[in-house]
């Protein structure tokens, strides 16, 4: 009987000091608790997204180094880990060193080699392309190392064997995306299995999306009753990012026992070593998540998220800017559970369009909060900007003619929301020790309904992947659930959106933002989180068809109930297109980073260019035919 441990590990990316400090500690605990064989995730001391650091020479030499004393520590315990592996007599495309996203399997201070593998390790053979991922700009597959050498990709896929405790045990191991080959021209997984192996090994470096766990278990069950064997999954916790959003890894780690079935999971943002006896793995009762409702497993990812990113960059204050509104009250009511109300500085900021109901609601949030708190208007100096702008004369030093700016209700509209954030919020901040949020949602930022350098500014965007239903079911999760009272006021809940720039704006008057929530949440997820992305001609197809509602997932009955005729859907449909496909990209392009959960998330995971607003031929056909009609 062999004792296997799986080390779900807290990886700081770039710092693989750090990282195999704290492997090597997990290595003595598992050598301490008896056992013979410890997992480590994928690039476990490097970690994974780190854009092009993994052009710099000398952090490879580094991992190598740090690679070495973790094989070194191999001596009386069999250890897998996942590294950056490096040829350095051959390059990548780029010129150059070539590098493997490469797993190791060390045992009495050497390295196993698997059978048929032309070096030490085993090398990840499906470049992940897509979403966050970029692996064939840094590391060279499997499948093209199989192709430069004239060789079967099938015959290089191999077993590791190990010997322990008397017994030679078969191990198929492979990395994090070999696990999802079902779009890939051939499977590792089956490949390793027609070979014949005792047991599966998974490591992998795989961030938290809302629903993965149940799609991990379908896929990784399959492969563990498929090949009548255990499978283990080892992934990372922590938070990586590559620049403009940031991945909570959930970790997960499950064992499969051959019915297919999870028997042991570690819990999720939690590092831990979970120990397992292989020959019993088979003989374990099938293991029980405890429910918990969508929301939930949402708010754990985001404040997970958002808590250690603070922590990575030395942040322990916010000022947040609360206008009585349900995203200003839900960001203060998370900063507020992580940091304490003593690090939280709320301020409300009113204009002469502020209403008596939102500026009493901010304090009452504040107040249920318990945290810092002052109010602090704005109008004079907004009065002052549009005075200065107006009587300022601007000088044409071609002929020495001159005019005068002329300030547009959009533009004082835009002066208010970058005085709160350009002046106070950010000078608060300062004052404070601290930095300031931003407190957009998904549904604004697609079409870009903020302000560029005013409400669209902060150090973080916490809930800039959530769509305006789910902002609502987080806040009633925090007061139900975490805080178990009413801290964000339920008229904050009931009230309709609304900005509060200008009149047309006011909320006793029941005018408030010029989205339909319940219906454009829908239209606009389905630009960015289809896997194949809907353009208006799609949305015109089904439409015309009858079958949006249906596609988009919205209530039935609601198209119809906004827009009575074509003309008016089509009106509407158009006028969101141009502002997702116009300014909002630029918008979008130049705000803060944001907390990824979503199957497809702004910043890095949606990668967009500035190409302005285009329509297809067969959308103009469409669009024709209804009109006509």
């Amino acid at each position: 009987m062999i004792k296997i441990a799986m080390a779900q590990l807290r990886i700081t990316p770039g710092h693989p000091s750090v990282n195999t400090e704290k492997m090597l500690s997990f290595i003595q605990e598992a050598k301490e608790n008896h056992a013979d064989l410890i997992i480590f995730p994928e690039m476990s001391i490097p970690g994974y997204l780190l854009g092009d650091t993994w052009e710099q020479r000398a952090f490879i030499k580094d991992c190598e180094e740090c690679g070495q004393d973790i094989i070194d520590a191999s001596k009386d315990i069999a250890i897998i880990f996942g590294n950056v592996a490096v040829d350095w007599d051959n390059k990548n495309n780029d010129g150059r060193p070539r590098k493997f996203n490469a797993l190791f399997t060390a045992y009495k201070g050497k390295l196993v080699k698997p059978d048929n593998m032309p070096y030490p390790f085993v090398i990840k053979a499906l470049m992940p392309n897509y979403r966050e991922f970029d692996d064939t700009r840094h590391f060279f597959s499997l499948k093209k190392l199989a192709e430069e050498l004239d060789r079967n990709v099938r015959d290089m896929v191999s077993p590791i064997h190990l010997n322990l405790k008397g017994n030679t045990y078969s191990i198929g191991a492979y990395l994090c995306e070999d696990g999802w080959s079902d779009d890939y021209s051939f499977s590792p997984v089956d490949i390793l299995r027609e070979k014949g192996v005792d047991f599966f090994v998974n490591i992998s470096s795989s961030p938290y999306t809302f629903g993965k766990t149940h799609k991990r278990n379908r896929i990784f069950g399959k492969q563990a009753m498929d090949s009548n064997i255990p499978l283990f999954y080892v992934n990372n916790t922590g938070i990586q990012n590559n620049g403009k959003t940031i991945y909570a890894f959930d970790g997960s780690s499950t064992v499969y026992s051959s019915k297919g079935y999870p028997v042991a999971s570690i819990e999720k943002f939690h590092e831990e070593i979970y120990y397992a006896d292989l020959d019993k793995i088979n003989d374990m009762p099938e293991y029980k998540r405890t429910h918990k409702e969508e929301i939930g497993h949402i708010f754990d990812a985001i404040s997970y998220g958002v808590k250690s990113f603070l922590a990575d960059i030395n942040m322990d204050k916010v000022v947040i800017g609360i206008s009585g509104g349900i995203d200003s009250a839900v960001s203060a009511a998370l900063y507020t559970h992580i940091l304490g109300p003593e690090n939280v500085l709320l301020l409300n900021m009113p204009s002469i369009y502020n209403s008596e109901t939102t500026k009493n609601l901010a304090y009452e949030l504040a107040e249920n909060l318990g945290c810092n708190y002052a109010s602090i208007p704005i109008q004079e100096s907004v009065e002052q900007t549009i005075k200065q702008l107006e009587n300022t004369p601007i000088t044409l030093l071609k002929d020495h003619s001159q005019m005068h700016l002329s300030v547009s209700s959009l533009v004082a509209e835009n002066i208010q929301a970058r005085d709160r954030s350009g002046r106070i919020l950010a000078a608060c901040a300062a004052a404070f020790g601290g930095g300031f949020t931003c407190n957009a949602n998904k549904t604004e930022t697609t079409v870009g309904y903020s302000t560029m350098y005013g409400d669209n500014a902060g150090f973080l965007s916490a809930l800039a992947d959530l769509w305006k239903f789910q902002i609502y079911d987080l806040a009633r999760y925090l007061n139900n659930k975490v805080y178990k009272r009413e801290v964000i006021p339920q008229a904050t809940i009931d009230i309709i959106p609304s900005a509060e720039l200008s009149n047309s704006q006011n909320i006793d008057m029941g005018k408030g933002d010029p989205m339909k929530y319940p219906y454009h949440d829908y239209l606009f997820r389905s630009f960015i989180e289809r896997w194949e992305k809907a353009t208006p001609a799609d949305i015109l197809r089904w439409y015309r068809d009858g079958m949006l509602e249906d596609k988009l997932g919205c209530e039935k009955g609601i198209v119809k109930k906004y827009f009575p005729t074509p003309k008016e859907f089509i009106q509407d449909l158009e006028y969101w297109w141009q502002q997702f496909s116009g300014m909002a990209v630029a918008k979008r392009i130049q705000a803060p980073p944001i907390i990824a959960v979503s199957r497809r998330a702004y910043g890095f995971d949606h990668r967009e260019a500035q190409n302005g607003v285009y329509y297809t031929r067969a959308y103009k056909r469409l669009k024709e035919e209804l009109l006509k009609d």
